[in-house]
């Protein structure tokens, strides 16, 4: 995901120049330096010394650890966004030199390819020019949101997770194709397409999915069928229990 955030952040307008990467292996920072232009540093405190906002994108065991290496070496005026999942800006506020602003983030997969969707949540100290700053940041990634903090574990179990359940379905819809005769080929492809042209058509309709879905099925044609079928299984049913599961757990990575 950092990879992602600084591909979309440079092509949001960021000079490469004035971002510094830090990786733990070499292999790493040849591949960011030859393909991005950025300098890179195995070295932390380096990279954090003198910047403007510092990008925490480590995983959520491995926070705790980076905050105390880097916190005396953070500028008092610098913005702290973090992409790790679970820990609340208080998290981040306790191990940061007083008044340091924090910003969470929720970006998705697609934002690799400049198609994701951002949810961001100020901290205690946050600004709306600290939000702006961040907004730009993730603009070059996809849409960018502003949610309370409190919900970012609701916005993950929709938009963070959402993806998963989108080539789940994906998966399921070509393995239904090729049950029906139709080759393992065609049948993604089909599904593929399908599911694009649907979600651009509710983009850039702005109607309701319920509106859309309506046009789509006629009084006792196939798609009724079909959809009553998927009714009687549960699916709707199954889609909210993920997604309170999903909350739920990512309640208990918070703490």
């Amino acid at each position: 995901m950092g990879e992602a955030v600084l591909a979309g952040a440079l092509s949001a307008g960021w000079a490469a120049s004035d971002v510094v990467a830090t990786v733990r292996t070499e292999a790493k920072a040849q591949r960011l330096r030859e393909t991005y232009r950025v300098a890179t540093t195995s070295d932390n405190v380096a990279a954090v010394r003198g910047a403007g906002l510092v990008l925490v994108g480590v995983k959520p065991k491995d926070v705790g650890a980076l905050l105390d290496e880097i916190a005396s070496a953070i500028d008092p005026q610098a913005v702290v966004v973090t992409v790790a999942a679970g820990h609340p800006a208080a998290f981040y506020e306790q191990r940061l030199p007083a008044g340091v602003p924090v910003v969470r983030a929720v970006p998705n997969t697609p934002a690799a390819i400049g198609a994701g969707i951002t949810a961001i949540a100020p901290g205690r100290g946050a600004t709306d020019a600290d939000l702006e700053a961040v907004e730009h940041l993730f603009s070059g990634t996809g849409a960018v949101v502003r949610a309370a903090e409190k919900d970012l574990n609701a916005v993950s179990a929709i938009s963070g997770s959402g993806p998963a359940y989108i080539f789940y379905v994906a998966d399921a819809l070509a393995e239904a194709g090729v049950l029906l005769g139709l080759t393992r080929d065609v049948a993604r492809r089909l599904a593929v397409q399908t599911l694009l042209g649907a979600s651009r058509l509710m983009d850039e309709s702005g109607e309701h999915p319920v509106l859309l879905r309506e046009k789509v099925t006629s009084p006792g044609g196939t798609t009724a069928a079909a959809l009553r079928t998927l009714d009687d299984g549960g699916v709707r049913a199954s889609f909210l229990a993920a997604a309170t599961a999903a909350r739920d757990r990512a309640d208990e990575l918070g703490g």
